[in-house]
Order: C-alpha cells, then sequence, then structure tokens
C-alpha cells in the first residue's frame, strides 16, 4: 500500500514529544547558522556565492534526522530553507555594513532572494528528505530482521 500524498508531506510522527521537534529544528537551524556565520565558524570562500555549503549541510543533516524520526517532505523543505535563510540573514544584515538597517532589512526580504532560497530549499530537503527516508527503511529492515532471527 502506498502512502498518499498528504502523509507523504506531512508525516506524523510515532511518538509526539514536547516541544515538537518539528518546530524547534527549524528555529534552531535558524539560529545556529545565523551565529556560525556571525561569528566565523563558518566560512564564504569568495566569490559569487550560489549556494552557502555550510547552511546547506545544516540544513540536510537536519531534514534528514527529521526524516528519520518520521517527519515529512515538508518539514524538510522548511527546515533547509531556514538554515538557508541563516546564511542570508548574515550577508544582508551583517555583511552590509554601507547601507542603513532599512536598505540591508528591504535587501533581505527582497523576493527574488527568498525565492532563489526556496528552490535551493526544495532540491537540498528533498535530498534530505529521501536519505533519511532510506535511512530509516534500512533501520527497520535491520530491526525486523534481529527480530526474526532464531535464537539457539
Amino acid at each position: 500500500m502506498s502512502p498518499s500524498l498528504r502523509t507523504r508531506l506531512l508525516r506524523r510522527p510515532a511518538i509526539r514529544t514536547l516541544p515538537c521537534p518539528r518546530l524547534t529544528v527549524p528555529l534552531s537551524c535558524f539560529l545556529a547558522v545565523f551565529a556560525g556565520y556571525a561569528v566565523g565558524v563558518f566560512t564564504v570562500p569568495g566569490g559569487v556565492v550560489f549556494l552557502a555549503w555550510d547552511a546547506a549541510v545544516v540544513g540536510v543533516v537536519a531534514a534528514a534526522a527529521l526524516t528519520y524520526r518520521r517527519a515529512g517532505l515538508a518539514v524538510a523543505w522548511i527546515v533547509v530553507y531556514t538554515a538557508l535563510l541563516g546564511y542570508n540573514a548574515d550577508h544582508y544584515l551583517l555583511g552590509l555594513s554601507g547601507r542603513s538597517l532599512g536598505e540591508r532589512i528591504v535587501a533581505f526580504l527582497g523576493v527574488d532572494g527568498l525565492v532563489f532560497v526556496g528552490v535551493e530549499a526544495i532540491v537540498l530537503g528533498t535530498l534530505g528528505w529521501v536519505v533519511g527516508t532510506v535511512t530509516a527503511r534500512i533501520a527497520e529492515a535491520v530491526r525486523e530482521a534481529g527480530a526474526v532471527a532464531p535464537s539457539e
């Protein structure tokens, strides 16, 4: 039986914990990436940046971990989006020092930049979701094989 589109996008966790990781992980990714770039833990090698690699890695790993814990595809997209948005926040809000705060906020909230990050998030979030799903299925198969194995 194949799961429905709604189940794939918004899968429910097997065990509900408080606070819900689907709510706290995106915010944590945003803050971790923003702080990482702000203090110099993450760096940009220079030139034109189409993809902030450190932010992408944080987002994909978090998306895969949440998917392993039974989160859906939409959650993976949101997690990667917030991680990439953390880089954009650092670049526009802290990196454009020659401009006023209003100009920096307008640049950060520019539709073209937000849409570009959205496209990156869809691609990378899907990749993280696939990795998490495959890992969860392998782990489930290993658990079932261990439970079925005859004991001597």
